[in-house]
């Protein structure tokens, strides 16, 4: 079977990314993976972490990185555009080149991906601020890269989930002030989540009972609106977005099981196999912090944020930039090896 080859944007050349790219591809042994960034941010990173800097190796496109003998010897790394300024790479300080650099590799590697140049784009972490910020081409509605990348590939629609051993979820709605959330949540993109979230627990077989994933959709209100005395979303949003998701699974043949509206506390409690039978396999969150803190408190480190709907596979780690520890050479890359073996999962 032909090795996954994975392009892997190296993210803020000033935070964690490129340091946990290169242990990454360092120790990679299945995939083949070409980092997508500035060479001398990898030199750097592969420096602080005591990999022999001899083992970067600047190809000219993807196809030469791919093509670089397997082992884990050589570590290629596609430098779209110039050599960037050692004030641009600084750890800890991103500034306008290094927010304009990690767009421009994003946008690089994901239409090499599309292009079919690669199987899969996995993202390293970036600043929403520098890029937003750098003046851009793009940048200035940059609000992150499930966004970005639906724009960029024209998908029609496309949902943020997040997977770890621990758990799994999808978000109806990702970045969008709190107090937007309750008018953001449409019965569409409940049942968007819905439908994506089953589907990629049918994808990695995730279902624990007869091989039909079991989904719970989370409540808006405590206590799921407590019958509309907390909140009538529940009744006028939610349960008709479930409805929606249930007649899509069944007329793309997909089997599971959709329960809901759960209250949240109880959905992400039971979607967890720890100390008891678990009983639900992922649960679709209603908004980002919904979903993102019961994820990092139960999977931080083997996380995975993976794009659901677009014309790609693309996955990421699911922490930020940690420019206190950028250039440390502490960084866990757990996280990337963990997006890098879902992408080549999902590849199958």
């Amino acid at each position: 079977m032909t090795a996954f080859r994975a392009l892997v944007s190296m993210g803020c050349p000033s935070g964690i990314g490129p340091e946990v790219s290169v242990v990454a591809a360092s120790e990679e042994r299945k995939a083949r993976v070409v980092l997508v960034g500035d060479v001398g941010a990898a030199v750097a990173a592969a420096d602080a972490r005591g990999i022999d800097p001899a083992r970067i190796v600047r190809v000219d496109s993807p196809e030469e990185g791919f093509a670089l003998p397997r082992g884990g010897k050589s570590i290629a790394v596609w430098q779209p555009g110039r050599d960037l300024a050692a004030r641009d790479r600084k750890p800890g300080k991103p500034t306008a080149g290094s927010g304009a650099a990690q767009l421009a590799w994003i946008d690089a590697a994901c239409d090499a991906v599309a292009a079919g140049r690669a199987g899969g784009l996995v993202t390293g972490p970036v600043s929403k601020e520098a890029i937003a910020s750098s003046k851009a081409p793009g940048s200035a509605d940059f609000l992150g890269h499930t966004e970005h990348l639906q724009k960029r590939l024209g998908a029609r629609e496309v949902v943020m989930a997040f997977w770890s051993p621990a758990l799994v979820t999808s978000l109806a709605t990702t970045h969008v002030p709190l107090a937007r959330v309750p008018r953001a949540v449409t019965p569409a993109l409940v049942g968007r989540a819905t439908f994506w979230l089953a589907w990629l627990l049918s994808r990695l077989a995730n279902g624990t009972k007869g091989g039909v994933p079991r989904v719970a959709v989370a409540a808006l209100n405590p206590h799921a609106g407590e019958g509309g005395l907390l909140g009538r979303e529940e009744r006028t949003r939610i349960a008709p977005g479930i409805a929606g998701a249930r007649q899509r699974l069944k007329d793309a043949g997909i089997r599971a099981t959709i329960d809901g509206p759960v209250a949240a506390e109880s959905a992400f409690r039971l979607a967890q196999a720890r100390g008891h039978e678990r009983v639900w396999d992922g649960v679709v969150a209603m908004y980002h912090d919904q979903a993102t803190i019961p994820m990092k408190l139960t999977g931080f480190g083997d996380a995975v944020n993976v794009s659901l709907g677009l014309p790609i596979i693309r996955t990421s780690v699911d922490h930020g930039t940690a420019y206190d520890r950028a250039g440390k050479g502490t960084a866990d890359a757990r996280g990337m090896k963990a997006a890098l073996h879902l992408a080549a999962r999902l590849s199958r």
